[in-house]
Protein backbone atom coordinates (compact mmCIF):
# COMPACT_ATOMS: atom_id res chain seq x y z
CA UNK A 1 0.00 0.00 0.00
CA UNK A 2 1.17 3.35 -0.60
CA UNK A 3 1.73 6.26 1.97
CA UNK A 4 -0.96 9.15 2.17
CA UNK A 5 -0.84 11.90 3.88
CA UNK A 6 -3.06 12.49 6.96
CA UNK A 7 -6.06 14.84 6.37
CA UNK A 8 -7.37 17.35 8.98
CA UNK A 9 -10.81 17.75 10.05
CA UNK A 10 -10.95 20.76 8.17
CA UNK A 11 -10.10 19.22 4.93
CA UNK A 12 -13.36 19.30 3.48
CA UNK A 13 -13.25 22.90 4.43
CA UNK A 14 -10.50 23.49 2.61
CA UNK A 15 -11.12 21.91 -0.90
CA UNK A 16 -14.32 23.96 -0.99
CA UNK A 17 -12.55 27.23 -0.22
CA UNK A 18 -10.08 26.18 -3.47
CA UNK A 19 -6.94 25.32 -1.47
CA UNK A 20 -3.85 23.94 -3.04
CA UNK A 21 -3.25 21.06 -0.92
CA UNK A 22 0.35 19.44 -0.27
CA UNK A 23 1.63 16.87 2.14
CA UNK A 24 3.57 19.05 5.09
CA UNK A 25 4.80 16.58 7.76
CA UNK A 26 2.64 13.88 6.74
CA UNK A 27 -0.10 15.83 6.92
CA UNK A 28 -1.99 16.88 3.60
CA UNK A 29 -2.58 20.91 4.28
CA UNK A 30 -2.92 24.09 2.10
CA UNK A 31 -0.30 25.63 0.78
CA UNK A 32 -2.45 28.69 -0.44
CA UNK A 33 -5.68 29.61 -1.27
CA UNK A 34 -5.89 32.88 -3.50
CA UNK A 35 -1.38 33.45 -3.42
CA UNK A 36 0.92 33.51 -0.94
CA UNK A 37 1.11 37.06 -1.29
CA UNK A 38 -2.29 38.35 -0.71
CA UNK A 39 -3.12 36.29 1.66
CA UNK A 40 -0.04 37.47 3.70
CA UNK A 41 -0.95 40.90 3.48
CA UNK A 42 -4.66 40.23 4.35
CA UNK A 43 -3.18 38.82 7.49
CA UNK A 44 -0.98 42.02 8.12
CA UNK A 45 -4.12 44.72 7.18
CA UNK A 46 -6.92 42.62 8.31
CA UNK A 47 -7.20 39.15 9.48
CA UNK A 48 -6.18 35.47 8.58
CA UNK A 49 -6.85 32.14 9.43
CA UNK A 50 -5.30 29.04 9.84
CA UNK A 51 -5.79 25.17 10.27
CA UNK A 52 -2.95 24.40 12.46
CA UNK A 53 -4.80 20.99 13.09
CA UNK A 54 -0.82 19.57 12.30
CA UNK A 55 0.41 20.98 15.87
CA UNK A 56 0.08 18.80 18.73
CA UNK A 57 -1.87 18.90 21.98
CA UNK A 58 -0.46 17.70 25.47
CA UNK A 59 -1.90 18.27 28.85
CA UNK A 60 0.06 17.87 31.69
CA UNK A 61 -1.58 17.12 35.03
CA UNK A 62 -1.00 16.57 38.81
CA UNK A 63 0.40 17.94 41.78
CA UNK A 64 3.75 19.97 41.63
CA UNK A 65 3.56 20.18 37.45
CA UNK A 66 5.24 23.69 37.35
CA UNK A 67 8.27 22.32 39.14
CA UNK A 68 8.67 19.34 37.31
CA UNK A 69 8.34 21.10 33.73
CA UNK A 70 10.92 23.79 34.55
CA UNK A 71 13.15 20.98 35.84
CA UNK A 72 13.19 19.87 32.15
CA UNK A 73 12.48 23.52 29.94
CA UNK A 74 14.43 26.49 29.47
CA UNK A 75 11.57 28.49 31.03
CA UNK A 76 10.28 29.14 34.65
CA UNK A 77 7.05 27.71 34.31
CA UNK A 78 6.31 28.45 37.98
CA UNK A 79 6.59 32.50 37.13
CA UNK A 80 3.56 32.12 34.98
CA UNK A 81 0.01 32.46 36.60
CA UNK A 82 -2.82 30.39 35.92
CA UNK A 83 -4.56 32.09 32.77
CA UNK A 84 -1.10 33.00 30.82
CA UNK A 85 1.07 31.52 28.36
CA UNK A 86 4.39 31.09 27.34
CA UNK A 87 7.20 29.81 25.34
CA UNK A 88 10.40 27.54 25.86
CA UNK A 89 12.49 24.99 24.67
CA UNK A 90 13.25 22.02 25.72
CA UNK A 91 16.95 20.68 25.11
CA UNK A 92 18.90 16.83 25.30
CA UNK A 93 21.19 16.05 27.60
CA UNK A 94 23.76 17.69 25.90
CA UNK A 95 22.19 20.84 25.48
CA UNK A 96 20.69 20.60 21.81
CA UNK A 97 17.31 22.06 21.50
CA UNK A 98 14.76 19.32 20.53
CA UNK A 99 11.36 21.04 20.45
CA UNK A 100 10.49 24.81 21.04
CA UNK A 101 6.91 24.77 22.38
CA UNK A 102 3.95 27.17 23.85
CA UNK A 103 2.14 26.14 27.22
CA UNK A 104 -0.74 27.71 28.60
CA UNK A 105 -1.41 26.97 32.44
CA UNK A 106 -4.51 25.55 32.99
CA UNK A 107 -4.98 25.38 36.58
CA UNK A 108 -2.18 24.88 39.34
CA UNK A 109 -2.21 21.19 38.49
CA UNK A 110 -2.89 21.07 34.46
CA UNK A 111 -0.94 22.98 31.97
CA UNK A 112 -1.11 22.76 28.57
CA UNK A 113 1.35 22.39 25.54
CA UNK A 114 1.68 22.49 21.96
CA UNK A 115 4.55 20.28 20.26
CA UNK A 116 5.55 20.69 17.18
CA UNK A 117 3.40 18.60 13.88
CA UNK A 118 6.48 16.76 13.74
CA UNK A 119 7.63 16.35 17.20
CA UNK A 120 4.70 15.02 18.64
CA UNK A 121 5.62 11.40 19.48
CA UNK A 122 9.25 12.61 20.20
CA UNK A 123 8.33 14.70 22.69
CA UNK A 124 6.02 12.56 23.79
CA UNK A 125 8.49 10.10 24.32
CA UNK A 126 11.16 12.49 25.96
CA UNK A 127 8.46 13.67 28.54
CA UNK A 128 7.41 10.26 29.47
CA UNK A 129 10.99 8.99 30.05
CA UNK A 130 11.28 11.91 32.48
CA UNK A 131 8.03 11.53 34.52
CA UNK A 132 8.65 11.61 38.44
CA UNK A 133 8.57 7.61 39.47
CA UNK A 134 5.97 7.83 42.03
CA UNK A 135 3.27 8.97 39.52
CA UNK A 136 2.56 12.36 40.57
CA UNK A 137 2.50 13.48 37.27
CA UNK A 138 0.53 12.29 34.39
CA UNK A 139 0.96 13.60 30.49
CA UNK A 140 -2.49 13.36 28.11
CA UNK A 141 -2.25 12.84 24.33
CA UNK A 142 -4.72 14.89 22.88
CA UNK A 143 -3.44 15.69 19.62
CA UNK A 144 -5.01 13.50 17.56
CA UNK A 145 -9.03 14.44 18.79
CA UNK A 146 -8.28 17.94 18.43
CA UNK A 147 -8.32 20.60 15.90
CA UNK A 148 -6.37 23.76 16.09
CA UNK A 149 -7.88 26.83 14.14
CA UNK A 150 -5.65 30.48 14.10
CA UNK A 151 -7.14 33.53 13.84
CA UNK A 152 -4.41 36.31 13.17
CA UNK A 153 -4.41 40.34 12.33
CA UNK A 154 -5.42 43.54 13.59
CA UNK A 155 -9.24 42.56 13.10
CA UNK A 156 -8.93 39.49 14.62
CA UNK A 157 -10.72 40.12 18.07
CA UNK A 158 -13.06 41.81 16.72
CA UNK A 159 -14.39 38.91 14.58
CA UNK A 160 -13.90 36.61 17.60
CA UNK A 161 -16.40 38.45 18.98
CA UNK A 162 -18.95 38.48 16.33
CA UNK A 163 -18.55 34.46 16.27
CA UNK A 164 -17.79 33.77 19.85
CA UNK A 165 -19.46 37.03 21.62
CA UNK A 166 -16.98 39.40 24.03
CA UNK A 167 -16.90 36.63 26.84
CA UNK A 168 -14.15 34.86 24.68
CA UNK A 169 -11.40 37.65 24.08
CA UNK A 170 -8.09 37.34 25.59
CA UNK A 171 -5.40 39.25 25.56
CA UNK A 172 -1.66 38.91 24.04
CA UNK A 173 -0.72 35.66 26.27
CA UNK A 174 -3.78 35.31 28.12
CA UNK A 175 -6.39 32.09 28.17
CA UNK A 176 -9.14 30.53 29.09
CA UNK A 177 -11.61 28.03 28.60
CA UNK A 178 -14.10 28.90 26.27
CA UNK A 179 -16.93 30.31 27.69
CA UNK A 180 -20.79 29.86 26.90
CA UNK A 181 -21.18 31.32 22.88
CA UNK A 182 -23.77 30.84 19.97
CA UNK A 183 -22.47 27.78 18.47
CA UNK A 184 -22.04 25.52 21.50
CA UNK A 185 -18.12 25.13 21.47
CA UNK A 186 -16.34 23.73 24.00
CA UNK A 187 -12.44 23.85 24.21
CA UNK A 188 -9.35 26.28 25.03
CA UNK A 189 -8.62 29.42 23.49
CA UNK A 190 -5.46 31.26 23.78
CA UNK A 191 -4.29 34.51 22.47
CA UNK A 192 -0.98 33.37 20.90
CA UNK A 193 0.33 32.63 17.14
CA UNK A 194 2.64 32.39 14.89
CA UNK A 195 2.46 35.47 12.88
CA UNK A 196 3.55 38.71 15.27
CA UNK A 197 -0.06 40.16 14.76
CA UNK A 198 -2.51 39.98 17.72
CA UNK A 199 -4.99 37.03 17.52
CA UNK A 200 -6.33 33.69 19.23
CA UNK A 201 -5.23 29.84 18.81
CA UNK A 202 -8.57 27.78 19.26
CA UNK A 203 -8.78 24.57 19.77
CA UNK A 204 -11.48 22.47 19.96
CA UNK A 205 -12.80 19.07 19.70
CA UNK A 206 -12.66 17.32 15.39
CA UNK A 207 -16.45 17.74 15.10
CA UNK A 208 -16.96 21.25 16.06
CA UNK A 209 -14.24 22.12 13.43
CA UNK A 210 -15.98 22.90 10.29
CA UNK A 211 -19.10 24.68 12.29
CA UNK A 212 -16.67 27.00 13.55
CA UNK A 213 -14.61 27.42 10.33
CA UNK A 214 -17.46 28.34 8.28
CA UNK A 215 -18.86 30.71 10.73
CA UNK A 216 -15.45 32.50 10.88
CA UNK A 217 -15.43 32.70 7.00
CA UNK A 218 -18.80 33.56 7.14
CA UNK A 219 -18.89 36.46 9.71
CA UNK A 220 -15.57 37.81 9.00
CA UNK A 221 -15.19 38.19 5.54
CA UNK A 222 -16.94 41.47 5.52
CA UNK A 223 -14.02 42.69 7.77
CA UNK A 224 -11.05 41.20 5.34
CA UNK A 225 -10.41 37.95 7.07
CA UNK A 226 -9.79 35.13 4.77
CA UNK A 227 -8.48 31.55 4.81
CA UNK A 228 -4.75 31.37 5.16
CA UNK A 229 -2.08 28.81 3.93
CA UNK A 230 1.99 27.35 4.70
CA UNK A 231 3.04 29.59 2.59
CA UNK A 232 1.85 32.94 4.01
CA UNK A 233 2.20 31.44 7.38
CA UNK A 234 6.05 30.60 6.81
CA UNK A 235 6.78 34.39 5.46
CA UNK A 236 4.33 36.19 8.51
CA UNK A 237 6.97 34.37 11.03
CA UNK A 238 9.59 35.02 9.08
CA UNK A 239 9.13 38.59 9.23
CA UNK A 240 8.69 38.46 13.05
CA UNK A 241 12.19 36.44 13.80
CA UNK A 242 10.16 33.53 14.88
CA UNK A 243 12.00 29.91 14.63
CA UNK A 244 10.86 27.09 12.11
CA UNK A 245 11.33 23.53 14.34
CA UNK A 246 13.68 21.69 11.55
CA UNK A 247 14.33 24.32 9.51
CA UNK A 248 16.13 27.12 12.15
CA UNK A 249 17.00 24.16 14.52
CA UNK A 250 17.12 20.41 14.43
CA UNK A 251 17.65 17.61 16.76
CA UNK A 252 20.25 15.15 16.08
CA UNK A 253 18.49 12.66 17.44
CA UNK A 254 16.10 12.31 14.17
CA UNK A 255 19.22 11.88 11.91
CA UNK A 256 20.90 14.01 9.24
CA UNK A 257 17.91 16.51 6.87
CA UNK A 258 17.03 14.71 3.84
CA UNK A 259 18.11 17.38 0.74
CA UNK A 260 20.24 19.70 3.08
CA UNK A 261 22.43 22.31 1.81
CA UNK A 262 23.89 23.16 5.50
CA UNK A 263 27.01 21.47 6.75
CA UNK A 264 26.69 18.33 8.73
CA UNK A 265 25.43 19.12 12.41
CA UNK A 266 24.69 22.91 11.65
CA UNK A 267 20.83 22.98 12.62
CA UNK A 268 21.96 21.30 16.25
CA UNK A 269 21.67 24.58 18.30
CA UNK A 270 20.84 25.86 21.93
CA UNK A 271 18.49 28.51 23.59
CA UNK A 272 21.70 30.81 23.36
CA UNK A 273 23.14 30.13 20.17
CA UNK A 274 18.64 31.11 18.76
CA UNK A 275 18.86 34.32 20.00
CA UNK A 276 15.43 34.23 21.07
CA UNK A 277 15.62 35.74 24.93
CA UNK A 278 11.62 35.48 25.74
CA UNK A 279 11.51 31.53 26.17
CA UNK A 280 15.17 31.45 28.24
CA UNK A 281 15.81 31.90 31.93
CA UNK A 282 18.51 30.70 33.26
CA UNK A 283 17.76 31.43 37.34
CA UNK A 284 16.60 27.57 37.56
CA UNK A 285 18.75 24.42 36.77
CA UNK A 286 17.51 22.75 33.62
CA UNK A 287 18.40 19.97 31.39
CA UNK A 288 21.27 20.49 29.12
CA UNK A 289 21.53 23.85 30.57
CA UNK A 290 25.75 23.57 30.79
CA UNK A 291 26.10 23.83 26.86
CA UNK A 292 23.43 27.24 27.24
CA UNK A 293 26.18 28.75 29.75
CA UNK A 294 29.14 28.00 27.06
CA UNK A 295 27.21 29.83 24.29
CA UNK A 296 26.45 32.31 25.86
CA UNK A 297 30.18 33.79 25.65
CA UNK A 298 30.44 32.99 22.40
CA UNK A 299 29.66 35.48 19.37
CA UNK A 300 28.03 32.94 16.94
CA UNK A 301 24.53 33.12 17.14
CA UNK A 302 20.94 33.52 14.86
CA UNK A 303 20.98 36.95 13.00
CA UNK A 304 18.70 39.00 10.79
CA UNK A 305 19.75 39.77 7.25
CA UNK A 306 18.72 42.03 4.86
CA UNK A 307 19.07 42.38 1.47
CA UNK A 308 19.50 45.70 0.30
CA UNK A 309 20.88 45.07 -3.17
CA UNK A 310 18.84 43.55 -6.21
CA UNK A 311 19.23 39.95 -6.67
CA UNK A 312 17.76 36.33 -6.17
CA UNK A 313 15.72 36.30 -2.84
CA UNK A 314 18.02 34.43 0.08
CA UNK A 315 17.25 30.74 0.60
CA UNK A 316 17.94 28.31 2.86
CA UNK A 317 21.84 26.68 2.60
CA UNK A 318 22.81 29.80 0.75
CA UNK A 319 26.32 30.53 2.46
CA UNK A 320 27.13 34.21 3.98
CA UNK A 321 30.74 36.11 3.13
CA UNK A 322 31.90 38.49 4.58
CA UNK A 323 32.98 40.17 1.87
CA UNK A 324 32.41 39.59 -2.23
CA UNK A 325 36.02 39.50 -3.02
CA UNK A 326 37.85 36.80 -4.18
CA UNK A 327 39.49 35.87 -0.85
CA UNK A 328 35.80 36.31 0.60
CA UNK A 329 35.20 33.76 3.77
CA UNK A 330 32.04 32.11 5.11
CA UNK A 331 30.88 33.39 8.14
CA UNK A 332 27.32 31.32 8.38
CA UNK A 333 24.38 30.39 6.38
CA UNK A 334 20.82 31.02 5.92
CA UNK A 335 18.24 28.58 7.76
CA UNK A 336 15.05 30.75 6.77
CA UNK A 337 14.73 33.15 3.72
CA UNK A 338 12.22 34.42 1.13
CA UNK A 339 10.94 37.88 -0.03
CA UNK A 340 8.71 39.98 2.11
CA UNK A 341 5.81 41.02 0.68
CA UNK A 342 5.37 43.11 3.78
CA UNK A 343 8.53 45.18 2.33
CA UNK A 344 7.59 45.01 -1.18
CA UNK A 345 9.76 42.03 -1.72
CA UNK A 346 13.07 42.97 -0.61
CA UNK A 347 14.86 39.45 0.61
CA UNK A 348 15.30 38.76 4.60
CA UNK A 349 16.82 35.79 5.71
CA UNK A 350 18.14 34.63 9.12
CA UNK A 351 21.26 32.99 9.48
CA UNK A 352 23.89 31.58 11.84
CA UNK A 353 26.86 34.08 11.90
CA UNK A 354 30.12 33.41 13.31
CA UNK A 355 30.36 37.05 13.66
CA UNK A 356 27.14 39.44 13.71
CA UNK A 357 27.05 43.09 14.43
CA UNK A 358 24.10 45.28 13.61
CA UNK A 359 24.83 47.28 10.78
CA UNK A 360 27.50 44.64 9.63
CA UNK A 361 27.60 44.44 5.35
CA UNK A 362 27.57 40.72 4.64
CA UNK A 363 27.03 38.87 0.76
CA UNK A 364 24.95 36.52 0.85
CA UNK A 365 25.96 33.75 -1.82
CA UNK A 366 23.28 32.52 -4.27
CA UNK A 367 24.64 30.96 -6.75
CA UNK A 368 28.43 30.75 -7.67
CA UNK A 369 28.56 33.57 -9.64
CA UNK A 370 26.29 35.60 -7.68
CA UNK A 371 26.25 37.00 -4.31
CA UNK A 372 23.84 39.80 -3.20
CA UNK A 373 24.55 42.60 -0.53
CA UNK A 374 22.77 42.66 2.55
CA UNK A 375 23.22 44.37 6.40
CA UNK A 376 22.63 42.57 9.68
CA UNK A 377 19.86 43.89 11.31
CA UNK A 378 17.80 43.49 14.47
CA UNK A 379 14.77 41.17 14.55
CA UNK A 380 11.78 41.66 14.04
CA UNK A 381 11.53 43.30 10.40
CA UNK A 382 8.42 44.61 10.64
Amino acid sequence: MGYAPVRTALYTSHVESGANLVDFHGFELPIWYSSIKEEHLATRSAAGMFDVSHMGLFRFVGKGVSEWLTGIGTQDFTRFQRGTCGYTHFLDRDGNIIDDMIFAIRTDEEILGVPNASMVSVMLDWFTELLPSDGSIRILDSSEETSIIAIQGPKSMEIVSQVLGDSNIVGRFKCQDISQNNLSVEGWIQGTGYTGEAGVEIFIPNDQANILWSQFIESGSELGLVPVGLGARDTLRLEKGYLLSGQDFHWPGLGDLADSDLPEGFLSRDSAETSVPFGLNMDHEFIGKERVLRSLEKSEKWSAIRCVSRGPSPRPGHPVMDSDSEDARVIGYVTSGAPSPSLGGVGIAMAYLSTSVEGQLVWIRASPRRSIKAEVVRAPFL
